[in-house]
């Protein structure tokens, strides 16, 4: 930085006036008085805080508390379920399929529509759904804040839906209930909406955990659906509560993998590939799956009755193929188990999957209470086995297993229809606990990924709070503020005042009508090239200040000051906090010499080489020039 003379007469009164290029005004800071050791800074990030030891310690509370409601909801669905069907009071275990109910059977899942419409009509109609898109909702748009009645209201609807033959699954209702209990204790205590988010995202993993004995895929699940971020401090609370829950769930139930199967062989190369095939087709049904499901929702907003009454018109539906189907009334966990397990010919697997997919699309269209995966699972696990069965048929050279054809179909329909790709690899293998499936489920699941992704913007999970208007992040990628340092990216050229200035020549530099006088803030250093303060323009042009007066006597408030050490995200926190828009940036030494401005700008400036990387394509290696210099 160059210093001028600033007076017609060449007097050095002013010297030090810098004058190199600052285009900007600087702020004044909040009065701390007119130090830099008194200034405001940005705290140094950490990957943890001490705090979070009380939030993982909630969380491992909300596991067992998940858990057992879990549990709960399970035996409630067993007691609505023996009540419905079988005329009994009963916490056994019971396929509704067994009845022998005969034609009445069409009645039941009416009856069960119709409580849930009158309890969401007079309960609240967030209960309506399978719960995750709500749950999302209101972490993107409420602070994490679920109404608490929903925490009792979610898991009974859902327990009537199901047990009165609604073709759903449990884990939907208790990761919504969970997330409620999570957000329901972030409410009651002093924590952050950050905090409360992560006690709503353990609540709901552990859920999951307890329903699937699966705490890594919860864990996942909680990452790709509800955090919307993978950072320390939400991480650890996350995973305490679905590793507590899976512990209580092995406790109470046993550590037997859900969907048991039979060992399966490791997959050649040909039949590799024909699951990757097979899951880029079920990622084309997926998409299918997503769109009639919304599309039958449409249509049920057509109809000229109020919507309390829709979930008994899709019951209706319910009984109707449940009478031809009995299969797809009711959980269907076993039917996930027999798909995988190889136990269904070909014309059941075909009744199953066209017959499920009608009763739970048209349920689910009616916005009764219910979960998605249990039936997407039968769904695409049927499908899958079909393909399989087709394949061997038609080229047993290829070496497919139905089995495992049906596995990848299960998990792939699931990763193209949510996008929650990672949580449905892992989530297949810890329900079957069969590693050799791992390498088909990462390969169809990937393929389903990407035509899903390349075919539909919105998931099953987004679409309807998408049409409401509530934009949900679909990409995780790492902060580039937080990998640019101040240092890089302020500007170092500034117009700076020293405190030994008189008043009165600063003034006539002022007037002078240079443009480097014209500035609306400027920073004042002492005779060390500390930084003391900021002084506005018009404290300078002030009448009731003498031109006698020092700069430096001027200075009653701190400037709000980064170091150049700092990241663009710390600094980018902290003019939020200070409600300010540039910030004075020092050097890290001793006496902290003054550096540059950061200003807004610049922290947009920042993100050119982030565009440049993900936009501009080039080749940088060309392979003809190379082998003709060596030739030279």
């Amino acid at each position: 930085m160059s210093e001028r003379e600033t007076t017609p007469h060449g007097s050095d009164a002013v010297r030090h006036v810098r004058d190199d290029a600052s285009t900007d005004a600087l702020p004044v800071a909040p009065a701390l008085g007119a130090s830099l050791d008194a200034a405001r800074m940005p705290r140094r990030s950490t990957l943890v805080e001490p705090r979070i030891l009380f939030i993982a310690a909630l969380a491992i509370a909300l596991g067992v508390a998940a858990a057992l409601v879990a549990q709960l909801l399970v035996a409630l669905i067993a007691v609505v379920t023996n009540l419905a069907f079988h005329g009994r009071w009963s916490l056994q275990d019971v396929s509704p399929a067994t009845h022998q109910l005969g034609a009445w059977v069409i009645v039941v899942p009416v009856i069960g529509g119709l409580i849930v419409g009158l309890m969401a009509r007079w309960g609240s109609a967030a209960i309506r759904g399978h719960g995750i898109p709500e749950a999302m909702e209101q972490v993107l748009l409420n602070e994490s804040k679920i109404p608490p009645r929903i925490t009792f209201l979610k898991p009974v609807s859902s327990a009537v839906a199901i047990g009165t033959g609604g073709p759903f699954g449990a884990e939907g209702p208790i990761i919504a209930t969970g997330g409620a209990l999570g957000s329901f204790l972030g409410q009651l205590l002093h924590v952050t909406g950050g905090e409360r988010k992560v006690l709503l995202a353990a609540g709901a993993a552990g859920g999951m955990a307890a329903i699937f004995g699966s705490p890594i895929s919860a864990v996942i699940l909680a990452v790709e659906l509800l955090l919307f971020e993978l950072r320390p401090r939400s991480l650890i609370p996350v995973a305490l509560a679905a590793v507590v829950a899976t512990g209580v769930r092995y406790a109470m139930v046993g550590t037997e993998p859900v969907f048991a199967m039979p060992d399966i062989d490791q997959p050649g190369g040909a039949a590799l590939l024909s699951y990757v095939v097979l899951g880029a087709l079920v990622g084309l049904v997926s998409v299918g799956v997503t769109r009639v499901v919304y599309g039958i929702e449409d249509a049920f907003e057509k109809l000229p009755v109020h919507w309390m009454w829709w979930p008994a018109i899709g019951g209706l539906a319910v009984g109707v193929i449940g009478y031809y189907a009995p299969l797809t009334l009711g959980v269907g966990y076993s039917n996930i188990e027999d798909i995988v397990s190889g136990h269904f010919a070909v014309g059941a697997l075909a009744l199953l999957c066209v017959a499920k997919f009608g009763s739970w699309a048209i349920a689910l269209g009616s916005g009764t209470s219910g979960g998605t995966l249990a039936p997407l699972f039968t769904i695409g696990g049927a499908f899958g086995a079909l393909c399989g069965f087709g394949l061997v048929a038609v080229a047993p050279q290829l070496g497919v297993d139905p089995r495992i054809a049906g596995l990848v179909g299960m998990a792939a329909i699931f990763a193209g229809s949510s996008r929650a790709l990672l949580t449905s690899v892992v989530f297949a293998f810890e329900t079957t606990q069969q590693a050799a499936g791992l390498l088909p489920l990462l390969g169809g699941c990937v393929a389903a990924y990407l035509v899903s992704a390349l075919i539909m913007r919105n998931t099953i999970m987004t679409e309807k709070i998408a049409r409401r208007g509530v934009r949900v992040p679909s990409e995780y990628a790492a902060d580039h503020l937080q990998l640019v340092t101040v240092g890089e990216a302020c500007t170092r050229d500034v117009v700076s005042l020293k405190t030994s200035d008189d008043l009165g020549t600063v003034r006539h530099w002022m007037a002078s009508g240079r443009p480097e006088a014209q500035h609306q803030g400027f920073p004042v250093i002492d005779d060390n090239g500390r930084v003391r303060g900021v002084i506005t323009r018009r404290d300078l042009l002030d009448p009731s200040h003498p031109n006698m007066r020092r700069i430096g006597d001027m200075l009653t408030r701190a400037p709000v000051v980064v170091q150049e050490s700092h990241s663009l995200r710390e600094a980018a926190d902290h003019m939020v906090d200070q409600d300010i828009g540039r910030l004075v940036v020092v050097g890290a030494a001793e006496p902290h010499p003054l550096v540059g401005i950061l200003t807004r700008g610049d922290l947009l400036s920042a993100h050119a080489r982030r565009l440049k990387e993900a936009h501009q394509a080039g080749r940088h290696i060309r392979i003809r020039e190379s082998l003709r210099r060596r030739r030279r």
